[in-house]
């Protein structure tokens, strides 16, 4: 397969240039060979048309919950939601199995990578194999306020440093022709006015960068863990639209604290998208009717049950292929929610199923649950 081919030598060409050895003129022979072989191999790969992707609606990149088992789940109950992938780090992807990383169902388009990093030929060579590998959009992290990410230059550290920022940005469009759009904070302690924003995204805009997903909540990275950078710091909604009134020419996605339909319909009266995280993630069903309320379409609404029905028999192939239910089954918690026997059905998928011998027919039980919602 092509793809697969040209992102190998991508690979190779990054580990040759990243570990010279003392056989430099061979080293040299070798880098120019696999970059010739890399051109060739792009060039015979066929250019698949894709319009770029809308981002009216989103469901945000999270660690450990946007794997692909749940973003094929999620887009059972909407067509046109964009989805992003967990974050990935160009260390993962140049020096561990890519292929599992890079992995994705088609049914899963219109899908977005997500990449770590803070080293513009990394991220060049990384946004190359997205692009390889069918991805809609490159997104680079310039949000996630833990200690890890911070050690290594990635995440809201880099708000910092908006300079890098756009060298990356600049080096990443200049590789791929696939979109290329960063999600930031609205600031970090320390840089947290106004004006430090407007400077951030001004000068990612002048890389070349158009979308711009905004948490409205600034980061504070120290003293605070990832999960209370998510609570405690307030929304400011006000200071995302100030930021959309004065880069008129850009695209703003809100995201931050948005819970439901009619808030999203709000918002996006002042922004050109919304993204959702942990509510679309804990509320799955939300997004059954995405697609009728904010994208116009007259398509029917998914019951719970047919969503459940129609996973079946992708998770009996997740079972023949030798992984667990539960790796699946996992992220759909959230359609028992609301409803007499809920409760039930949350504790099947979550509790009993650590105790079957037979999980597909635990899985038809808690189906059953879901008959007629």
């Amino acid at each position: 397969m092509a793809t697969a081919k040209a992102v190998k030598v991508i690979v190779k060409v990054v580990q040759l240039t990243a570990h010279p050895t003392k056989t430099s003129e061979n080293t040299r022979k070798l880098v120019q060979n696999a970059q010739s072989k890399m051109v060739q191999n792009v060039a015979e790969t066929p250019a698949t048309p894709r319009l770029e992707p809308s981002r009216r609606f989103s469901v945000a990149p999270m660690m450990d919950w946007t794997d692909r088992h749940c973003r094929y789940f999620l887009r059972l109950l909407s067509r046109h939601t964009l989805l992003y992938t967990e974050m990935v780090t160009t260390g993962a992807l140049l020096n561990g199995d890519h292929e599992r990383f890079l992995r994705y169902d088609e049914a899963e388009h219109p899908i977005a990578l997500q990449l770590g990093g803070s080293t513009p030929a990394d991220l060049a060579a990384c946004a190359r194999m997205a692009q390889a590998h069918g991805y809609d959009e490159v997104n680079l992290n310039v949000g996630c306020p833990s200690d890890r990410v911070q050690n290594n230059m990635i995440g809201a550290c880099l708000m910092a440093h908006p300079a890098l920022v756009a060298e990356c940005v600049k080096a990443m469009r200049d590789a791929v022709s696939i979109p290329v759009t960063v999600k930031h904070r609205i600031g970090i302690n320390g840089r947290d006015s106004y004006e430090a924003l407007c400077d951030f995204v001004g000068q990612v805009r002048e890389a070349g960068c158009r979308s711009f997903t905004v948490h409205a909540r600034i980061a504070i990275l120290e003293g605070l863990s990832p999960k209370e950078n998510r609570d405690i710091p307030p929304l400011r909604y006000d200071v995302a639209e100030r930021l959309k009134t004065d880069f008129p020419d850009l695209e703003v996605i809100l995201n931050g604290g948005i819970k439901t339909l009619e808030d999203c319909a709000e918002h996006l009266q002042t922004f050109d998208g919304v993204m959702l995280g942990r509510e679309a993630y804990h509320n799955p069903y939300l997004l059954a009717q995405v697609d009728q309320q904010l994208f116009g379409s007259d398509a029917p609404v998914i019951s719970r049950f047919d969503a459940l029905r129609q996973m079946r028999p992708y998770i009996a192939a997740h079972i023949a292929s030798g992984g667990a239910m539960h790796h699946v089954t996992r992220h759909m918690l959230g359609l028992g929610t609301g409803f007499p026997g809920a409760r039930k059905f949350r504790q099947l998928l979550s509790v009993d199923i650590h105790k079957t011998n037979d999980p597909l027919a635990l899985l038809d039980q808690a189906g059953a649950l879901l008959e007629g919602r």
